[in-house]
């Protein structure tokens, strides 16, 4: 590579989270369409797919035999079907295919198509397996690429094109389905709903009323003043003032009492709003509770008076540790969107964010000593080399103008944060990925070494480097990067590790926020990796220690544990760091690493995957002196689609993951109701997972709470980011906070299955009758997923059901899709033809809608 950026320039860049890109306008380039579909899944019999991209000129655009190149971003690689097309796709690096012309090519002619067949090494099912991302770039102009339409997508809706194999038991999603699933759900009237989220411990309802207006004075004990503070901001944006806010007879009182930390009592009278606890955590929760009183509408606009119902609430959280993972890297959130995610969190009572800063596609924080990781590490577009900015990744396309692919958090913005979060209790830990998935700093530390090589300062140059120059390892990671590995063999990666360690730490205390760990990775490092590096050879030989690269594993983060501790921290990373690699029986295998157990390492374990045969991982690592964190892909994966259709985003490779799921687990015992395997086919848990480890007392002791997680591979806007997120993080939020429920204890299947439809009754009546209302205006307004309608034909009747009971439910019967002023359903649907039906939240915004035809 060659650098020619100068420092300067990577200061200033520095200061900015969006970046520019000149665009060079074509005027052929909107002549050419592209066309996308899945012929058909299970091709050959084999985990691969058979698809058609169509390329279409118009305007008087055509492409000719040679001279020209299509860029694309697939998550599977692909290559042409047939030798026929006489094309051939180059795999780039990552997900970055190019696709060019053979040497009998006849070109596409203008108002022509052509149909190249292309083969997926995996399943297509939905639209976020289509590839994206298409640009072109001319032969006689390498320099400058043009940005193409995204594809038509054509829906799937055969039997072939939507079953992964001939054992896919997952049913694709279709209103009868739905109708199945929701019929055990009951109508629950709202006001015999608990009114407080997530479910406390103990909850009274009375007859007592509390009116809360602008006169009303919150009273708080000295060490509440910032609650105190921070509570009376929110009521003045409720409440219409009518002057300044005076003390009066009632009052909201913020009290200190002896109890758990976390910990509060909330009472509701006539007169007066108490809360009491011992921390100021214990009295943030209070707040968001009684917030939890109000009404939906109070976050519409500003009211004259809000009236709270009477309450006696005492409750305190069931694991001390409930967070949310948010993957910025990939692609990229403003902070605008964080503080909002930070705004859900509070009000749902979570206190972890796990904010994945780095990755492979992206570096996304200023670090002021190393000013060349957002510089070129936080940028994606198009170029000849990658010394100015990364590679196009997940569709970001060919400019850096895509705030999806290309920004980052300043100094500042993250400051702003961490203060946020701060105030509302939230612990933040930043996640800086090592060794693996750390291709935006490594290509940043290259254009770094370039640069003061070029300046001939040959040790500052080496300073930071994070390979080996001289290393040909091939390896290729689970995302078909062959580039992506840091060298734990080098010294100059631990000075790395130590400046960025410091340079954050400087960034929470400048904060005032509590720096308690970080998070360095340890996830999906290839095998291959160091193998021919000189640096670990040269290491091998200076230390008895290090008999193979295996080796290194440990070797790593025992280094990356103790600047942790040196800077008093404690580390956390993926569930990896806690095995090793080891032979046994001739079998190279991975084993739990006694070395780092009992070190108060904090391991997020995420692996339990149906047929893998990890299924019990996270129990095998608690009960051997590892701190867990249950992050279960199954459950807890935000980023898997909600179920199988061709227009549900989200990947589905660990599981389809609807609300269900997240609020269905059990953390002691999630073997109990596993009762469905990956594809969907029936399991006796009894039978399959009984030589699967339990928790001993001793492990569930080190069971330190719950993690949902939302990695961006498919998060292109902050929209579809809330779509992904809500309402699964809620369920979330009610596994990790209320008591544990008396289905997940019950022996008795039946009777279990019998518990847990109530508590399911309960939950979704609670969310669509009170939560969801409140989330369409809550912090601005989120855009939470809308479920489809369930729908049968019965006796010449269209009957509806919904998940999600309180929401409206409207239809037409020409065919056209309905709004918020079509007609709302009541009892039965009588006609013919085509009826569409949708739901519609208080604002008028709906979800997708349901087709029946009777």
């Amino acid at each position: 590579m060659k650098y020619l950026l100068p420092v300067l320039l990577f200061i200033v860049l520095s200061t900015n989270s969006v970046f520019a890109q000149k665009k060079v306008a074509d005027p052929t380039i909107n002549g050419l369409r592209l066309k996308w579909e899945v012929i058909e899944n299970n091709y050959t019999n084999k985990e691969k797919a058979l698809a058609e991209l169509t390329l279409i000129t118009k305007q008087g655009f055509s492409l000719p035999a040679s001279g020209w190149k299509l860029y694309f971003n697939s998550d599977e690689p692909v290559v042409p079907a047939s030798p026929a097309d006489n094309v051939s796709v180059t795999h780039v690096n990552g997900g970055l295919y190019c696709l060019s012309t053979e040497k009998d090519f006849g070109g596409v002619k203008v108002n022509d198509s052509l149909k190249i067949a292309l083969v997926a090494d995996s399943w297509l099912i939905n639209v976020s397996d289509a590839p994206r991302g298409f640009y072109l770039v001319w032969d006689k102009t390498p320099a400058q690429a043009y940005a193409v339409n995204e594809p038509v997508l054509i829906p799937s809706t055969q039997t072939k094109q939507l079953m992964r194999t001939p054992a896919d038991k997952v049913l694709a999603s279709t209103p009868e389905l739905l109708f199945e699933q929701n019929k055990i759900i009951r109508d629950i009237p709202a006001d015999s709903l608990v009114k407080i989220f997530p479910t406390p411990d103990s909850y009274q309802a009375t007859a007592a009323k509390f009116k809360l207006d602008a006169t009303i004075s919150i009273v708080a004990d000295p060490q509440f003043r910032s609650e105190a503070a921070l509570f009376r901001s929110e009521l003045a944006k409720l409440l219409i003032q009518n002057g300044a806010i005076k003390n009066a007879a009632k009052q909201i009182k913020l009290v200190n009492k002896p109890m758990t930390p976390e910990a509060y009592e909330l009472q509701v009278t006539n007169d007066a709003v108490t809360i009491a606890a011992s921390s100021g955590a214990g009295i943030f929760y209070g707040i968001q509770s009684l917030k939890t009183l109000l009404p939906a509408q109070a976050w519409h606009r500003p009211q004259k008076s809000i009236m709270i119902n009477g309450v006696n609430v005492t409750d305190k959280p069931r694991f001390a540790y409930r967070a949310v993972m948010i993957d910025v890297a990939r692609n990229f959130q403003p902070k605008k969107e964080i503080l909002k995610l930070l705004d859900v969190m509070a009000l749902y009572k979570l206190n972890t964010l796990h904010f994945h800063l780095t990755d492979d596609e992206g570096w996304r924080l200023e670090i002021p000593a190393l000013p060349e990781l957002t510089a070129v590490g936080a940028k994606r577009a198009y170029a000849v080399d990658e010394s100015k900015n990364l590679q196009p990744a997940l569709g970001s396309g060919p400019f850096t103008s895509n705030t999806s692919g290309s920004g980052y958090y300043t100094k500042a913005d993250f400051i702003a944060i961490l203060r946020y979060a701060n105030q509302r209790h939230i612990t933040v830990i930043p996640e800086i990925e090592s060794p693996g998935h750390a291709r935006a700093a490594i290509v940043a530390m290259n254009a770094r070494y370039q640069y003061y090589i070029g300046q001939n300062q040959k040790e500052k140059a080496a300073e930071y480097l994070l390979h080996d120059l001289r290393d040909s390892s091939i390896y290729s990671s689970v995302q078909d990067y062959n580039d992506n590995v840091i060298d734990v063999s080098l010294p100059s990666t631990y000075k790395f590790i130590e400046t960025v360690t410091t340079e954050i730490e400087k960034m929470y205390t400048e904060a005032n926020a509590p720096l308690k760990s970080i998070h360095y990775g340890g996830d999906e490092v290839p095998a291959g990796v160091w193998e021919k590096s000189p640096a670990y050879l040269k290491l091998k030989s200076t230390d008895t220690t290090i008999k193979n690269t295996d080796n290194l594993w440990s070797y790593y983060y025992t280094k990356v544990y103790n600047i942790t501790q040196a800077h008093h921290l404690y580390l956390t990373a993926w569930e990896e760091v806690g095995s090793e690699k080891v032979i046994q029986n001739n079998v190279r295998q991975s084993v739990i690493n006694p070395a780092l157990a009992d070190k108060n390492i904090h391991l997020e374990v995420w692996n339990n995957v149906l047929g893998w045969g990890s299924e019990d991982l996270a129990y095998k690592l608690a009960n051997r002196g590892y701190k867990v964190i249950l992050s279960p892909v199954t459950n807890t994966y935000f980023d898997m689609a909600v179920n199988k259709a061709f227009d549900e985003p989200g990947y589905y490779w660990g599981s389809y993951a609807d609300l269900d799921r997240p609020f269905s687990f059990i953390p002691y015992d999630y073997f109990k109701n596993t009762v469905k395997g990956r594809l969907g086919e029936t399991l006796n848990p009894a039978i399959v997972f009984a030589t699967k480890e339990r928790p001993t007392p001793q492990g569930i002791s080190n069971i330190v709470g719950l993690q949902g997680a939302l990695w961006a591979e498919t998060l292109q806007s902050p929209e579809r980011m809330e779509y992904m997120l809500l309402p699964r993080l809620t369920a979330l939020a009610e596994r990790a906070w209320a008591k544990n429920p008396e289905w997940a204890t019950e022996t008795d299947t039946l009777k279990s299955k019998s518990i847990y439809n109530e508590a399911w009754s309960q939950f979704v009546n609670v969310l669509g009758k009170q939560e969801l209302p409140r989330l369409t205006y809550y912090a601005g307004g989120f855009n939470y997923r809308i479920p489809l309608a369930g729908a049968i034909v019965k006796d010449g009747q269209v009957i509806v059901n919904t998940q999600l009971p309180g929401l409206a439910i409207r239809y037409t019967t020409d065919g056209s899709i309905p709004t918020a002023k079509s007609k709302l359903y009541n009892n039965g649907i009588q006609a013919k033809g085509t009826v569409k039906i949708a739901l519609f939240d208080d604002s008028g915004r709906s979800g997708r809608f349901s087709t029946v035809y009777p």
